[in-house]
């Protein structure tokens, strides 16, 4: 009987494990922002750039990669609050709009050359490439508190 409850125990184990790694899976990495190829999701809705999101002390960092791996952009975000990350090639080509109303999703296809490389309930990220080689990067991010809101 004991070599029964050992194998029922260490089988208990395995899974237990195996759904605890699954929980972690599902939550955003908290390290790699910054990187041309990082080990996180990549959530983009352009076949032309990557986006992937990090989550740490309750920020979330969203990056922007150009097809190639080069990283473009990247901001942060915690409530209302939205800060540009002095990361990337294209971070002082980085807009920030604060609506006041809650955003109508924008479509994820391309207008023109602009493309929706990212959106989610609370914003959307908008690639715009330049005729001088750089890409406008444009955060429409809905604002709950217009008065905390700057942009």
């Amino acid at each position: 009987m004991p070599l029964k409850l050992s194998r029922r125990a260490v089988a208990v184990g395995v899974v237990a494990m195996g759904i605890s790694g699954l929980a972690i899976a599902a939550q955003p990495p908290s390290t790699g922002l910054g990187e041309a190829w990082p080990n996180a999701i990549d959530v983009s809705q352009s076949p032309h750039y990557h986006v992937y999101v990090f989550v740490r002390d309750g920020i979330r960092y969203i990056q922007v990669n150009e097809g190639n791996g080069t990283v473009d952009a990247a901001i942060a975000t915690a409530g209302d609050i939205v800060l540009t990350l002095p990361v990337g090639r294209e971070a002082q080509h980085v807009h920030v709009l604060h609506l006041v109303s809650p955003m109508v999703p924008m479509a994820a296809t391309s207008v023109g050359t602009t493309e929706t490389v990212y959106h989610d309930a609370s914003m959307t990220i908008l690639a715009t490439p330049q005729s001088n080689g750089t890409n406008q990067i444009t955060v429409a991010a809905t604002c709950t508190d217009p008065g905390r809101c700057s942009g």
